[in-house]
């Protein structure tokens, strides 16, 4: 399994970004799928997962209404719209698939990582 995130950058407070992730050696039908963040000194953390298996999604609560978790099955593709950017959104964004289950939001359940895409968000 591979993915490789993209569409990291520098943006204002109030911006927005599209971050993708193409995945290869996965098929996006059976198991759980998400962004997480690492900013610095911090944990990482879930973002958005969507259960490829149903559909449902997860949002942590301080990206609620502002991100959006979607996937293109035909390109295999993830992404995560993220709207209204704020400074503490600033941090390394990893996309990672689970081959075991259908929807977790702690990072020990995922078992394929990408590299990361780094997001700034200036004041």
């Amino acid at each position: 399994v591979q993915l490789v995130e993209s569409g990291g950058g520098s943006v204002q407070s109030g911006g927005s970004l599209r971050l993708s992730c193409v995945v290869s050696g996965f098929a996006l039908d059976h198991y759980a799928i998400g962004w997480f963040r690492q900013a610095p000194g911090k944990e990482r953390e879930a973002v958005a997962v969507i259960s490829t298996n149903d559909g449902s999604t997860y949002y942590a609560r301080p990206v609620k209404g502002r991100f959006i978790i979607t996937t293109d099955d035909v390109q295999n593709t993830v992404f995560l719209q993220m709207n209204n950017l704020k400074p503490e959104d600033t941090a390394m964004y990893y996309c990672a698939a689970s081959t075991t289950v259908t929807m977790a939001s702690g990072p020990e359940f995922y078992d394929a990582w990408g590299q990361g895409t780094h997001v700034t968000v200036a004041s």
